[in-house]
């Protein structure tokens, strides 16, 4: 049995640890709500850019001038897989869950005969997808200086990633990341962004369009940016999604460190009272042998 110097100091370690852990959570907290309302303010407008282009590209359906970043370039073969992971852990399955789908995926691929590129933005994924795709791994982006993700972080990327498929680097391009849902709740993605993935989500308004310029002038504009907004949102969706797995990962392990204390404090009182009856039986013993 541990000595009651042992217990003592074991006791003051996981006391300290969850004193971290409470703070980590209410700091997740804090974050969580700013995370969160940026996370749902960019949905409508992204989801809305979807569907403008899913109009645009029915009037293009099956003409051979269609832009490349809608129809493709009519290949299948190199696939980019574009993994947004965070910076930091202690969030919980948040980080595994993403490079879960994005492994899951690669290795369905290359099981097809495929051939498999991987950009990470945020170390955690890369940390996790190395250990098997170590030398599908072409770069790593680091977002660990930015304490507020805007719209010109996401659109870099998303010019990169536009560049890379005008050199014809890579034939598909499909984003991985984690939708938040609720605090206990994040959702792993993968979407399709190079082509666009805008099939049947086409509205109709019973109404009829005349554009000017034409279709294929617009959406060789629209589609470039729209590459560069599913980035975004991609990235404010897993700032809702960490905070909202480190507050729950840091509530539990508070709620188990309080249960480990209770478990420890009653270990240390028993060994104190049999240490004590064993004293005292001693010197009974010792006062009846005079």
């Amino acid at each position: 049995m541990p000595s009651l110097k042992t217990l003592r100091n074991r006791i003051a370690s996981v006391k300290a640890t969850q004193k971290i852990t409470k703070a980590m959570q209410m700091v997740a907290a804090a974050k969580l709500r700013k995370a969160q309302m940026a996370a749902e303010a960019a949905r409508p407008y992204a989801e809305r850019m979807n569907t403008v282009l899913a109009n645009l590209a029915k009037g293009l359906e099956g003409q051979p001038d269609a832009p490349v970043l809608l129809a493709g370039n009519g290949r299948d073969q190199v696939h980019l897989l574009l993994v947004a992971t965070a910076e930091r852990g202690l969030c919980g399955a948040f980080n595994s869950s993403i490079a879960r789908l994005a492994r899951d995926h690669a290795n369905r691929l290359l099981a097809e005969g495929k051939t498999v590129k991987i950009l990470c933005i945020g170390r955690k994924g890369a940390d996790q997808l190395k250990r098997q795709f170590a030398d599908k791994i072409i770069d790593i982006i680091d977002l660990k200086a930015l304490k507020t993700i805007g719209f010109g972080d996401a659109d870099a990327i998303g010019k990169r990633v536009i560049a890379m498929f005008a050199k014809g680097e890579y034939d598909v391009c499909t984003l991985f990341y984690s939708r938040f849902k609720s605090v206990i709740s994040q959702i792993p993605t993968a979407q399709r962004i190079v082509p666009a993935e805008v099939q049947g989500t086409a509205v109709s308004t019973g109404g009829i369009y005349e554009y000017e310029p034409d279709e294929a002038t617009i959406l060789s504009d629209l589609l470039p940016r729209n590459v560069s907004v599913q980035i975004f949102r991609a990235l404010l969706e897993n700032g809702a999604s960490e905070q909202g797995a480190r507050m729950s990962a840091m509530d539990s392990a508070t709620r188990n460190a309080g249960e480990m204390i209770k478990k420890l404090t009653t270990v240390y009182n028993r060994s104190r009272q049999a240490m004590i009856t064993k004293e005292l039986i001693e010197i009974i013993s010792g006062a009846e042998a005079l």
